[in-house]
């Protein structure tokens, strides 16, 4: 193929992180093109459970964590995006829930008190009851604690819809990527045989960075993937619920998410612990029934018998940490031209973007005049994946 192109950032995959960077570089003047080899948002973004954390989950052990304090601002942002009013225009994405929830069994309360009385929590989260509960817990059996945090939760299909509207012309569906080269310097990519240089190369595809560093001839970045072993319920008795549930330790026994079906019933996304070491170690069977069991537990008088039941894998792609650690920010790597990162968590994607922008700047990589792209096969964009489950 022959007609290349230029752009001032081209960027390598079009997940949540790499569709926000590229409508922030819009929006500040710079002609960008972004390619995928997939679908928009098919990999990791989609199977998020969309919430926006403000780090208080991070906070179980009673003290502020890195992460904790890297991610405390990211809902103030998403929420004046949300409005129309923030770096970015994201109104009409749908919001499924204007908080997130802590939930502590009564078995447990006692065991939280230091935990919600601490410095780190205080100025985070308010207790609410009665018909201030969460549908879902809104039952005399109910015995437990709920504390509303000011986080938020997205339908993500709607918000990876509404960051490809946002990329206008710059979206390119591609197959194969091979580094353009010229005396011995990356100056850009080889998509499908077009050469498509650039002053600067953004790799943010996820788990494919990867294979694309391998195709550039690098063993750096490191990456890691920690899995995950998610259960889908759907039910007609199921109401919407949005919550960490506590089990005393310092990661959240189950999280639960709610997502509306087409058929009008609503699905229960779980992940937490649940999904962690002993989730991934269960095959499927073993995973569903374990879910089961919690629910039955921390619900009982949700009516389940009928419930249909899946799990789903995940490999989260992250950079490489001892011991398989959660990094705690956003991660940009430099070599040249080349940016190699990973947004961590959806809720790290503007951060992401600031970290790529200080880059620019602090290299002086300002826009340029470049020719209009021309007309250009767009990838495809992802639908909720959760309804193929049960066809």
């Amino acid at each position: 193929m022959s007609d290349s192109l230029s752009t001032d950032v081209l960027i390598v995959g079009g997940g949540v992180a790499g569709l926000w960077l590229n409508a922030r570089l819009r929006r500040q003047g710079y002609s960008t093109l972004l390619v995928e080899k997939g679908v928009l948002g098919g990999g990791q973004s989609v199977k998020s459970q969309g919430i926006i954390h403000g780090g208080t989950k991070y906070a179980l052990s009673g003290a502020l964590t890195g992460a904790s304090e890297a991610i405390a601002d990211m809902p103030r942002r998403w929420r004046e995006a949300l409005a129309g009013n923030g770096e970015l225009d994201l109104s009409g994405v749908r919001l499924l829930s204007d908080a997130h929830y802590l939930w502590s069994p009564g078995t447990l309360t006692g065991n939280l008190t230091s935990f919600f009385a601490s410095k780190a929590v205080r100025s985070r989260v308010d207790q609410v009851k009665g018909s201030d509960l969460p549908p879902a817990l809104q039952d005399a059996r109910f015995k437990g604690k709920v504390y509303r945090l000011s986080e938020l939760v997205l339908d993500v299909p709607s918000l990876i819809q509404r960051l490809a509207e946002l990329a206008g012309a710059s979206l390119l569906a591609a197959g194969k990527i091979e580094p353009l080269r010229e005396n011995e310097e990356l100056t850009g990519l080889s998509v499908d045989g077009r050469d498509i240089r650039a002053q600067r190369i953004v790799l943010t595809a996820g788990a494919g960075n990867a294979e694309l560093l391998s195709a550039l001839g690098l063993a750096q970045p490191a990456m890691q993937k920690r899995p995950l072993h998610m259960v889908l319920v759907k039910a007609a008795a199921l109401k919407p619920l949005y919550a960490h549930c506590l089990g005393g330790g310092s990661k959240p026994r189950i999280t639960v998410t709610s997502h509306p079906a087409a058929d009008g019933q609503w699905i229960w996304y779980l992940g937490g612990d649940l999904a962690e070491a002993d989730g991934v170690a269960r095959d499927e069977a073993g995973q569903v029934a374990a879910a089961k069991k919690e629910l039955a537990e921390l619900v009982p008088w949700i009516d389940l018998s009928s419930a249909q039941w899946a799990t789903l894998r995940i490999d989260r792609a992250e950079p490489a940490q001892s011991a398989l650690a959660r990094p705690d920010n956003a991660f940009l790597a430099e070599q040249g031209r080349l940016l190699v990162g990973w947004p961590t968590k959806l809720a790290l994607s503007p951060d992401f973007a600031d970290r790529v922008q200080a880059a620019l700047a602090r290299d002086g990589i300002r826009p340029q005049q470049h020719p209009a792209l021309p007309a250009l096969l767009r990838p495809a964009i992802t639908g909720p994946f959760w309804e193929g489950l049960w066809a």
